[in-house]
């Protein structure tokens, strides 16, 4: 028989915490994930922590995909941060404790009114509205599934373009934090990240991963396009240019050998003859 104990480890959480949590509007996915991040977190007397997609998979028992769809719904709420990369390469999450800055549930999907709403007396007239809207409602909520499937779009964890993302918001994330401003770029979307990487390597056609990983780390060095490249969506935009900047800095540069001055052999001519050497003896190609 179970028989927890405080004693034996407990999650110290504030009320108000709880109070706001429980009239916030989260599916069960989305609620058991913030306990395993309130358990991780402050149940070790910390703000943050390093978790991966499969680490909690297994703290909920459910599969990385839902677990990856709906923590991506709770950092676009501002439920949940990621503060950056671990040394494990997964994503540092952090409970967002300022309710105030959450954000309710996207409200796009056209809902059917239910049955039990229509009275008798309006029944003909709902019929013939409902039959005349009809067509035009499916039709809105197809685009809208629609739409939502396209949002929907995620990556896993081990998916080369989620590790490219992963790479590049680590390299740029340094940077900013270099220039001061690392608290602007801890609410990076990595799945939209990924998704940019996606669309350079089958859309743009940039296969050579190599080439993609040389840029990276130019880029994030060089004086200039360290703070004009900020996003995945931008390196995408100004790849080839940023390919092509790349190569002509690092292509060695050739240095001019200064022309000799015909004065000077002139000179070094009536030196030699000067001297009693034979005129017809003096090398000018020398």
């Amino acid at each position: 028989m179970a028989n927890p104990k405080t004693k034996n480890g407990y999650t110290r959480i504030a009320n108000e915490i709880l109070e706001h949590i429980m009239k916030t509007d989260l599916n069960g996915t989305q609620f058991r994930l913030a306990m395993a991040i309130w358990r991780y977190t402050y149940g070790f007397g910390r703000k943050e922590h390093e978790m991966s997609l499969a680490f909690l998979s297994i703290a909920i028992n459910t599969r990385k995909s839902h677990v990856d769809r709906e923590l991506s719904v709770l950092v676009d709420r501002k439920i949940v941060s990621v503060v950056g990369v671990g040394s494990r390469r997964g994503r540092v999450l952090k409970f967002n404790k300022n309710y105030d800055e959450w954000q309710d549930r996207p409200t796009d999907v056209v809902h059917q009114p239910s049955s039990h709403n229509s009275s008798t007396s309006s029944s003909t007239t709902c019929s013939t509205s409902s039959s005349h809207n009809s067509g035009t409602k499916k039709e809105r909520t197809k685009e809208n599934i629609k739409k939502n499937t396209r949002q929907q779009k995620t990556y896993d964890e081990d998916s080369q373009y989620f590790k490219m993302a992963l790479y590049f918001f680590d390299k740029v994330t340094a940077v900013a934090n270099e220039a001061g401003v690392g608290h602007l770029h801890k609410r990076v979307n990595l799945q939209k990240w990924a998704d940019d990487f996606r669309k350079l390597v089958e859309i743009d056609g940039v296969t050579d991963k190599k080439l993609v990983l040389s840029v990276m780390e130019w880029v994030t060095k060089d004086d200039f396009w360290k703070t004009n490249i900020l996003s995945a969506k931008k390196f995408r935009d100004k790849f080839s240019e940023l390919a092509i900047k790349m190569m002509a800095a690092q292509k060695p540069k050739q240095t001019k050998q200064p022309q000799k001055d015909i004065r000077d052999k002139d000179i070094e001519f009536q030196r030699f003859v000067a001297n009693g050497g034979d005129p017809s003896e003096f090398d000018w190609e020398k």
